[in-house]
């Protein structure tokens, strides 16, 4: 059968095709085996590298407030639940009071009592004690005149022994009702013994109604912080005594993360180091904090040191016990000169090394390694910035042929270093 026009055509389309793969193969093993393969190389950069300590951390409050009641007693209310924030002073619980009120009240009755004392002796005691001082003063002088009469009476031989012996014992009597007269104003004066006796009545009673009063506080508890009620143990209608902890209060304001570092990071820690806090169900709020304690010994069992970061106004759900990301900064280099961490073969060892794109061929170079980062490297010695990498990655040993071929800007990775804890 004669081929037609068509058929011839697409035969030397095919011809040509084959003809051109062909020699396309034939370049491309040429350049291969003479000009080695190609290779993307990547070029140092100059930015700021952040090396921090990743670990996992702990919300904890700086301390706990245990809340219990100071007197036995029976519950009658407790107006919250928990869970709930308070503020400082809300009641919290109520306790009965009607012994407690039945005694302040009977402790007030006895202080009006003794001040009651203390006012008679100051308004009545004192002014009679005044007048019986100044009467018994005036018999005095009467009765010594009298015997001083009657004794010149008896020298003139107009007196008798006895009328001497009467009025030497009317004057004895003055002088003895006088005296009794001065001591009596003394004890009700300032100072004296019925003052003193008084005033310490009416302080006993100002004490015994300052008491009953505080064991009648007693019977409502109130929240000594503003904060959170973590925990509660008490029902109404249970009977309560001091010593048992009846609710927990976790006091709002500067929060602590508690975090476990791995003995090998000591040497990167410092105080006053700073950090970001993120929770999990709150991954793109990071939070600073300060590292502001860092424990002297180390946990044996786990080789670990325990830290503690400040977290200073917390946000409102942030919890006790909640875990977190705790990313510490211990190191940061402004100007340096990086490369990505898979451009660079043994970087944790002393003798980290690069392969370097020079002359079409792949040359190993011993360099220096500084502040180690996530996904980035400081080079601080052995590398220019003009020098060409060849990454880890690539199939390609000291002394081979390559072609190197510049890598996009995507295989930079951003600043910021990281360690785990």
């Amino acid at each position: 059968m004669p081929t037609t026009p068509s058929r011839r055509i697409v035969g030397r389309i095919v011809r040509w095709s084959l003809l051109a793969g062909v020699l396309a193969f034939a370049a491309w093993v040429t350049g291969e085996l003479l000009l080695g393969p190609r290779v993307a190389v990547v070029a140092p950069d100059r930015g700021e590298v952040v090396r921090t300590i990743v670990a996992t951390g702990r919300i904890l409050a700086p301390y706990r407030v245990d809340i219990g009641a100071q007197v036995t007693g029976v519950v009658a209310e407790i107006p919250v639940a928990e869970g709930e924030t308070v503020a400082r002073d809300r009641v919290l619980i109520r306790l009965e009071d009607r012994e407690a009120s039945a005694n302040v009240r009977l402790a007030e009755a006895a202080l009006a009592q003794s001040r009651s004392k203390l006012r008679q002796i100051e308004q009545v005691a004192l002014p009679t004690a005044r007048q019986s001082v100044a009467q018994t003063e005036a018999n005095l002088v009467a009765a010594q005149a009298a015997f001083t009469r009657v004794e010149r009476l008896k020298e003139n031989g107009f007196a008798t022994q006895a009328q001497i012996d009467d009025a030497r014992k009317a004057r004895d009597v003055a002088v003895a009702q006088s005296r009794s007269a001065h001591l009596q104003l003394e004890s009700n004066l300032p100072g004296g013994t019925e003052r003193l006796t008084a005033e310490a009545a009416v302080a006993q009673a100002e004490a015994s109604v300052a008491a009953a009063r505080t064991k009648l506080a007693y019977t409502v508890i109130a929240a000594p912080a503003a904060g959170v009620l973590i925990a509660r143990n008490v029902e109404r209608g249970d009977v309560v005594q001091p010593g048992k902890t009846l609710m927990t209060l976790s006091p709002t304001g500067e929060t602590q993360v508690v975090v476990q570092i791995d003995e090998k990071n000591m040497a990167l820690l410092a105080l006053g180091q700073k950090a970001l806090i993120s929770a999990d169900a709150y991954p793109d709020d990071r939070l600073p904090a300060e590292l502001v304690y860092i424990n002297p010994s180390v946990d044996p069992q786990t080789a670990t040191v325990q830290v503690k970061l400040r977290l200073p106004s917390p946000p409102a759900y942030v919890r006790q016990d909640m875990t977190v990301s705790v990313d510490i900064e211990v190191a940061r280099k402004a100007d340096a000169l990086v490369l990505p961490t898979t451009a660079v073969h043994d970087p944790l060892t002393a003798r980290p090394w690069v392969l370097i794109a020079e002359d079409g061929r792949a040359v190993r170079r011993a360099v220096r390694v500084g502040l180690r980062g996530d996904g980035r490297v400081e080079i601080t010695e052995g590398l220019a910035p003009d020098d060409r990498v060849i990454p880890v990655r690539a199939k390609v040993a000291a002394g081979d042929r390559i072609r190197p071929v510049v890598g996009s800007a995507a295989a930079r990775q951003r600043p910021g270093g990281s360690a785990e804890a």
